[in-house]
């Protein structure tokens, strides 16, 4: 075993797991239970559960406004339910804004917090505020490079939650978070059960979505979380947008003034390549001196208008964003986006300083990040009408796309890259136009010419061909190109693709 290697793999999987669980948990304050001997029985849960005053707090930081959230809780005894929302405004407040200066300041007011639910009576809540504030601390000392000590974190809250769950059956905000966690772990690659076991964390893909259905069918304090968790995670794994979408477009319908509804809405309408809708939440997101500042829109706007071909606005949404932010990723690539921006506006000098930008900072532990770093340590010049095509594409300018693309002709002095590429994008564009008979071509096109190369643009055909061949019920066929998918040993998106061919498999089997 190389464990040096090895040691900087379980690095990112811990960082970009935790991460997403940030994403998804410590906005939205997720919550779980606490740790108990094996041989205890099960009990049904009292009625416990916030108080109309901790959910009045709590859903001022739902909404991202932290000032009216404390001015709530100074009217609020301390009990479970006033530590556990205390602890979800502050890791918010910690993981948003990303500011090192606060950590260990974070880290001690969760200590005392962990200290005074010991010695409270136990109930539901007590319990599961104890390990919800436990993976609130494992997130927020992987996130700021303290990866041993948020491992352990992440065992004992993920093993309180189990036991929760054991001695409260019922008590469903607890399955929502045992199911969140039981996902992600299971849905990892096979090449992190060593450090799983190690750990002693044995996830479940099938017993997390159940849990979590459980959580999101019936009333509790916390279903909407359950929901918008459930539907996030059908989005981005089983293709399944219109729930998301129909749900995060509801709520933020219903919450005008709710932050966190806006960013959702954003970010699922530039996944699924609305970049119009897109921009339009963007433009009427609550804002004001009452909200915690959230750089991470202006990334995405920038994004957006990229897409457009708004050169001038999105290289003024990413300075934005990295001038408000003070963590380290998505820096290379936001640096990566401002270069294209210049280049493509024919601003030679400028992209050439954004280009240098790309190498001076930031981690590379987000996979755009990693794409953004091979760009500067590969050297090789990108072709403009294929980065073109591609922007349009993942904005949703499908038709616009293969007109951008029929300018692109390949010779024999064309960088391999740049000729799988080409076939990539049409596939994609034709796809997105629902011409599949034309995208299934143009995938195996690019499957056929690609062998063996490192690039994306292979596994990628492979994995949207499996998606294609399930949606028509070929289910052999499907599982042939999903296990393709994963035989590919190298290339900057290998994670998220793996992820994604594997659990497609299970839903196959």
């Amino acid at each position: 075993m190389k464990f040096p290697g090895e040691a900087r793999q379980l690095q990112r999987w811990m960082q970009k797991t935790l991460l997403l669980l940030v994403c998804i948990c410590a906005l939205s304050g997720e919550v779980i239970g606490a740790l108990q001997p094996e041989t205890i029985q099960p009990e049904v849960a009292p009625t416990v559960g916030l108080t109309a005053q901790q959910a009045r707090a709590y859903a001022e930081v739902l909404k991202m406004r932290p000032a009216a959230a404390r001015a709530l809780l100074r009217e609020t005894p301390i009990s479970a339910g006033t530590l556990l929302v205390h602890d979800c405004l502050g890791i918010t407040e910690l993981l948003v804004g990303q500011d090192s200066r606060r950590y260990d300041a974070i880290i001690d007011a969760q200590d005392e917090r962990l200290t005074m639910l010991e010695k409270l009576p136990p109930n539901a809540l007590t319990q599961y505020a104890r390990a919800e504030i436990r993976l609130h601390q494992a997130a927020a000392q992987v996130s700021f490079g303290h990866e041993v000590q948020g491992a352990w974190s992440l065992r004992q809250a993920y093993q309180q939650m189990q036991a929760t769950v054991k001695r409260y059956p019922t008590y469903l905000p607890a399955r929502k978070t045992l199911g969140m966690m039981q996902f992600f772990i299971g849905s990892l690659p096979e090449g992190y059960r060593w450090f799983l076991k190690l750990l002693g964390l044995s996830g479940s893909v099938e017993g997390g979505l159940s849990n979590l259905r459980a959580a999101a069918r019936q009333p509790n304090d916390f279903q909407t979380e359950a929901q918008i968790i459930l539907a996030l995670v059908e989005e981005t794994y089983y293709k399944k947008p219109a729930e998301a979408l129909q749900l995060v477009g509801r709520l933020a319908q219903q919450q005008p003034d709710n932050l966190l509804f806006s960013y959702l809405l954003v970010s699922l309408n530039k996944k699924q390549h609305r970049t119009d809708a897109a921009l339009a939440a963007y433009r009427a997101r609550p804002n004001g001196p009452g909200y915690l500042p959230l750089p991470y829109l202006h990334h995405m706007a920038a994004d957006l208008l990229l897409y457009q071909g708004q050169y001038a606005v999105s290289r003024r949404e990413n300075e934005l964003f990295l001038m408000e932010y003070s963590g380290e990723h998505y820096r290379k690539d936001a640096y990566f986006k401002l270069y294209l921006a210049a280049w493509l506006a024919n601003d030679a000098p400028a992209a050439e300083r954004y280009r240098r930008q790309i190498n001076a900072g930031g981690r590379t532990v987000i996979e755009e990040d990693t794409y953004a770093q091979r760009f500067f340590d590969g050297q090789l010049p990108l072709n403009r009408q294929l980065t073109r095509a591609r922007l349009q594409i993942d904005g949703g300018y499908y038709q616009e796309a293969l007109a951008t693309l029929n300018g692109f002709q390949a010779t024999a002095s064309t960088p391999l890259r740049d000729r799988l590429e080409a076939p990539y994008r049409r596939a994609r564009a034709w796809h997105g136009l629902n011409r599949l008979d034309s995208a299934r071509l143009f995938y195996a096109r690019t499957i056929a010419l690609a062998g063996t190369a490192p690039y994306y643009f292979a596994p990628q055909s492979a994995l949207q061909l499996g998606y294609l061949y399930q949606l028509e019920g070929q289910r052999a066929t499907a599982k042939v190109y999903f296990e393709k998918a994963l035989s590919y040993p190298k290339h900057e998106y290998k994670n998220s693709t793996d992820t994604k061919a594997k659990l497609a498999l299970k839903e196959l089997e």
